[in-house]
């Protein structure tokens, strides 16, 4: 078969992307009722704010928007990890960034699997928060053992995906029919299953060590545990969420309001809790489980590595004070405080090299390109033939994932674990090296000024 046959990785992700979609709006009806809300409140923000709407429009992000979701996924061996990464790559999404959760209290390290050039991420921008269990951080040595001989056992991909991997990667691509397969093979990874494969003693046992272990080692396979559309306005979103009677997050994790938004801000409703069949002697025995949410975010300014360090530096002061963490009444009022100290408006963040832009010529730019040749661009921008609109932050952050993460996997405790970052023995189990998102979003930087000569 020839390549031009082949569907693309773009309309594979997307098919994917919205088979998901329609699976998890079947398993948690609450996440239907969240992209509806979401879809309201993006409306009125377009109808009110005609500069982001010609922003979104000018960058393809108004095309992308409705379809636009993130999803995680949690996996216990490196064997899992690695296969994902290839079933992944089928429908053109790379690991990107490495983000050790650990340090929040939280025994994994992730990655983010996503597309990372500009024609991909305008088609589709369909990301998966990937994290693999440490289970080196459980203290319990016969516990550790058990875990670890339980997920031994467990085949989380089906045969068919298995064959459909192998095939695109031999042959260099599906064809649209054996993508359909692939789509709905790929699928059962994904899938909620209500049958525990162990007893209900060795589930507490799990939850004992830390409620993220009993939900990775217990089940047939890494459910999906949350699939978030993004709002233009989150704070609205949670007032609208809690209207309805959802049971929000009361704090939206990431920085705070802006008239320039940075990073990512992400809420959530109350986990569901769901019943469980564990196989406990004849007939077996129900339980419950939960770890499934709903979750939306709002993405903004992708920032630079200066930018960075300064959000980083800022959040910390944020919620060291008073020792007080991103709890208490008052956390939205210290990170107000704080942050007074991140420039707010686009010029001086673009003066300072805090973030990263995307420039485009004008229609007056166009027409007069020997002007266009001569001048720097903030010259172009402050004579309206250049425009620099913000590079959305595609990725994540460590300490709000954590936090999400914490807040929904029931029960009330805060495990405490030294930072072991160790992204060498990530990379080792993935099979590959992660992309550095800083160099991706510099690339598209510099290519958006490249083209102002061209």
């Amino acid at each position: 078969m020839s390549t031009s046959e082949f569907l693309s990785t773009d309309a594979i992700r997307r098919l994917f992307a919205q088979a998901m979609s329609r699976m998890y709006r079947a398993e948690v009806p609450l996440y239907g009722d969240l992209v509806d809300l979401v879809a309201q409140i993006n409306a009125q923000v377009l109808d009110t704010d005609a500069e982001l709407a010609s922003q979104l429009q000018r960058n393809d992000g108004r095309g992308r928007l409705d379809e636009e979701r993130h999803g995680a996924i949690r996996v216990g061996t490196a064997e899992e990890l690695s296969t994902l990464r290839r079933l992944f790559a089928v429908m053109g999404m790379q690991p990107v960034g490495y983000y050790d959760l650990s340090v929040a209290g939280v025994p994994v390290h992730s990655t983010a699997f996503r597309p990372t050039d500009a024609a991909a991420l305008a088609a589709n921008p369909f990301r998966v928060f990937t994290s693999l269990l440490r289970l080196e951080l459980i203290e319990d040595d016969a516990l550790r053992a058990q875990a670890a001989a339980i997920l031994a056992r467990r085949r989380i991909f089906t045969d068919d995906a298995l064959a459909l991997i192998e095939q695109a990667e031999h042959d260099g691509g599906l064809s649209a029919a054996d993508a359909e397969r692939f789509v709905a093979q790929a699928l059962e990874t994904f899938r909620w299953h209500g049958d525990a494969t162990v007893a209900l003693d060795t589930y507490h046992a799990l939850q004992e060590a830390h409620r993220l272990i009993a939900d990775v080692v217990s089940f047939r396979g890494p459910h999906i545990n949350h699939l978030t559309p993004r709002t233009l306005d989150i704070d609205a979103a949670q007032a609208a969420m809690i209207e309805r009677g959802m049971a929000a997050k009361a704090v939206i994790e990431g920085p705070p309001p802006r008239a320039c938004p940075i990073l990512l801000r992400q809420t959530s409703f109350k986990a569901l809790e769901e019943p469980v069949h564990f196989p406990d002697g004849e007939g077996g025995r129900a339980g419950s489980h939960t770890a499934r949410f709903g979750e939306i975010e709002q993405r903004g300014l992708a920032l630079t590595h200066k930018g960075r360090a300064l959000y980083d530096q800022l959040l910390t002061q944020a919620r060291e004070a008073d020792a007080a963490g991103s709890t208490g009444a008052d956390y939205g009022q210290r990170l107000q405080a704080v942050f007074v100290g991140f420039p707010d408006d686009h010029a001086t963040l673009r003066a300072e090299g805090l973030g990263f832009y995307r420039y485009q010529l004008t229609d007056a730019g166009r027409a007069a390109p020997g002007r266009v040749a001569d001048l720097p661009a903030e010259r172009l921008i402050a004579e309206g033939l250049a425009t620099a609109d913000p590079i959305i932050y595609e990725d994540f952050l460590p300490v709000s994932a954590a936090g999400i993460f914490q807040s929904n996997l029931g029960g009330g405790e805060q495990r405490a674990y030294a930072a072991h970052a160790n992204r060498s023995a990530f990379e080792e189990a993935l099979g590959a090296r992660v992309h550095d998102e800083f160099a991706l979003y510099q690339q598209l930087q510099d290519d958006s000024l490249a083209s102002l000569r061209a």
